[in-house]
């Protein structure tokens, strides 16, 4: 691929397409076909700023383009779960939990699942660096032990939830750890991120694209992720009216519209696994998870102190042993630096068993 071609008429097209789509359904039902076209629409928008992420990481080397996109998605997310939370006045106490716990199970099983099962079906055996995916894979069980395992345990306030105290140590823990993690992967330890030299992708031997196309690139990022969260908005209704109908729990909602948020990382991650380049799927898979415990919490938990929300962070038993069940796997899998199809058949069986039990827990 020429450096002339990164930058095509399509991924310059549909963010904008997307965005005015996106304004036009605003008063529109989400119903039948209008839903289906809305669905196309966000897919596209997918597409689209995974491949102007594509640029930025062309532009800036890596890790910096897997974080740009991870923090993209994960500054969108939050504002998502903090505007939810204000519409209904901060009755839905389990939203930050739900799906700081739906994408940590999606990310963990499902995007590194389908990494490890492609990137293994294509070349058998891939390699990564184990002192960068390690680290991080360590501060992603504390936090998670500390945001939804932990309130359990604690007595100063009713089960699953933290005093006002407790709230913001766990907010500080959290932006602390993400940060440190952050300057490893970019400053300190930045060679522990970067991924083997042998791949296929042939863009990786293009010349860079200049400094304008890659903040082009970076502005219609952003609005196709904003389309990617607003379309998701639009569809919940239909989700929930679709998830009624079959009897379905009412975490389902929630775990599809964090698969739709997900999208972004998913196919960037399946591209990188597909060209060789592991290394780079589990920068964007590790550092997202992080990202949204690292980023997410401190604001919900600033939030609801100021204004007085509740907040109800720990998970079921059930959930317990499902969160604890993927981070010991993903100690052994994770743990040699070394994969192949095996490992990523676990993680889609856990990820699958973690679906099943949602909808017959």
């Amino acid at each position: 691929m020429k450096t002339s071609k990164l930058m095509t008429q399509w991924p310059l097209l549909v963010p904008l397409l997307s965005g005015a789509f996106l304004y036009a359904f605003l008063t529109i039902s989400m119903q039948g076909y209008v839903a289906a076209i809305a669905f196309v629409i966000m897919m596209l928008a997918v597409i689209a700023s995974v491949h102007h992420a594509e640029v930025i990481a062309h532009r800036l080397g890596e890790p910096y383009g897997t974080l740009v996109l991870a923090l993209a998605v994960t500054v969108i997310e939050t504002a998502m779960i903090l505007s939810i939370m204000f519409a209904e006045g901060g009755k839905n106490a389990a939203l930050p939990r739900d799906t700081i716990y739906s994408a940590v199970m999606i990310i963990c099983n499902g995007v590194v699942g389908l990494s490890l099962l492609i990137g293994g079906l294509h070349h058998k055996e891939q390699l990564f660096r184990i002192e960068g995916t390690g680290s991080g894979f360590a501060a992603l069980v504390t936090l998670s032990v500390l945001v939804l395992v932990m309130p359990l345990y604690t007595t100063s306030s009713p089960e699953g939830t933290y005093t006002n105290s407790q709230l913001l140590f766990v907010a500080l823990s959290s932006l602390a750890l993400w940060l440190v993690f952050v300057f490893i992967q970019t400053i300190r330890h930045r060679d522990y991120f970067l991924p083997s030299t042998n791949v296929e992708d042939e863009s990786v031997h293009a010349a860079p694209p200049t400094a304008a196309q890659a903040w082009i690139s970076f502005v219609l990022m952003s609005i196709a992720l904003l389309c990617v969260v607003g379309f998701a908005k639009l569809l919940s209704p239909t989700i929930k009216s679709l998830v009624a109908s079959y009897n379905a729990p009412e975490a389902t909602v929630g775990i599809v519209i964090a698969l739709i948020v997900l999208l972004p990382e998913t196919w960037a991650a399946l591209r990188a696994a597909s060209a060789d380049r592991l290394q780079t799927s589990m920068n964007l898979a590790i550092g997202s998870a992080l990202a949204s415990i690292g980023l997410t919490i401190p604001l919900v938990v600033l939030f609801s102190v100021l204004f007085g929300f509740d907040l109800m962070l720990g998970i079921d038993a059930k959930d317990v042993v499902l969160l604890g069940l993927t981070f010991l796997v993903g100690s052994i899998t994770l743990g040699s630096g070394r994969t192949n199809v095996m490992q990523g058949a676990i993680h889609l069986v856990l990820f699958v068993a973690f679906l099943f039990l949602t909808l017959v827990p």
